[in-house]
């Protein structure tokens, strides 16, 4: 049996579409909070059947249980071979950085220790780029680029890291597991976080942009490599998963096209988003308003990390879904759907 944890969430939704392809039935962890109708939306981009639809979410056997919930994990982990471990915190405000702690570290801790408990054949944890060091001469980041401890790294990335070295404490004591280190995931459904927000900025165009850099992905191609990873004789060793590497400005570009409005024509210069940034900080402080513009996105959009995804292509013999038609595909469902 195959448990998946944060199967409610982008990756671990269409985790889940993809292994109920596969397997009569998967176990599947969740919170009281979540909301598991949106897994029929999610299978509705895959299947235009409802029958089948409701026929595949039918098979996923739900376990209700957080990740630092010892005694709930001991009974979803009964009768488990292998686990995908997607559930995660994601937040870079500085005042999230104990919750942050709470559920990368010592979540993903509890998740390494019961799959030693339970004998689980085999661990995929899945990681983010921000965890890999960057490299002195401006090359692309590889896998053995090392993590920076002196860097301005985010407290998502601090934890993160942190939640790696459990898994790597694993592999110490004779779990078998991988890594993934997904760049920015693309996919479709979840329009309000993560790329989903970059898609929102795109469909109103923006005058502006920064003069960062970052690697993106394709959710399925994300889930695809998890499943052949797990699947083959490979351990213990870690991939990075970026089909692009692109400019801020080419993204933005790009997505101002797909949705017929004008592209980026102005850089603007660091300092002035810090200045907003800061404003912001200051009406969080009196009037209480939720942050929309941390230091750290802010540190982040100046920031060009180009990465280096020689090593699970050549490993696995795959290309990825060209990012070209990733965009395509998604700005399409975002239409529709907003």
């Amino acid at each position: 049996m195959i448990l998946v944890t944060g199967g409610t969430g982008l990756v671990g939704s269409h985790l889940l579409y993809f292994l109920l392809q596969e397997h009569n039935a998967v176990r599947a962890i969740y919170r009281e909070s979540s909301d598991r109708e949106k897994l029929k939306q999610i299978f509705s981009y895959y299947s235009s059947e409802i029958s089948e639809i409701e026929k595949m979410y039918s098979r996923i056997e739900w376990v209700v249980a957080n990740i630092n919930d010892i005694p709930a994990l001991e009974t979803a982990f009964k009768g488990i071979t292998r686990v995908y471990h997607a559930a995660a915190f994601i937040s870079f405000n500085s005042k999230d950085f104990r919750k942050l702690k709470k559920i990368n570290i010592e979540g993903t801790a509890n998740i390494v220790n019961q799959c030693l408990l339970h004998k689980v054949e085999k661990l995929c944890y899945v990681s983010t780029i921000a965890t890999l060091g960057s490299t002195v001469d401006s090359s692309l980041i590889n896998e053995k680029s090392d993590w920076n401890p002196e860097a301005k790294n985010s407290v998502y990335a601090i934890t993160k890291y942190g939640a790696e070295m459990e898994v790597w404490r694993g592999t110490q004591e004779g779990l078998n597991a991988v890594i993934v280190n997904p760049g920015v995931i693309f996919g479709e459904g979840f329009w309000s976080t993560g790329s989903g927000i970059i898609m929102n900025i795109g469909s109103r165009g923006i005058p502006i942009y920064t003069s960062g850099g970052v690697g993106l992905v394709d959710v399925r191609d994300v889930v695809s490599v998890m499943i052949k990873l797990t699947q083959s004789e490979i351990k213990n060793e870690r991939y990075i998963l970026v089909s692009k590497n692109i400019f801020y400005k080419d993204l933005m570009t790009t997505l101002a096209l797909a949705f017929n409005k004008k592209p980026p024509r102005k850089s603007i210069q660091k300092w002035k988003l810090m200045m907003v940034s800061n404003v912001d900080w200051f009406f969080n402080l009196i009037f209480r308003t939720k942050r929309k513009l941390l230091k750290a996105t802010v540190h982040s959009l100046y920031d060009t990390s180009f990465y280096d995804s020689s090593k699970v292509k050549n490993e696995l013999v795959l290309n990825f879904i060209p990012f070209e038609d990733t965009l395509s595909r998604v700005t399409e469902s975002y239409k529709i759907e907003s």
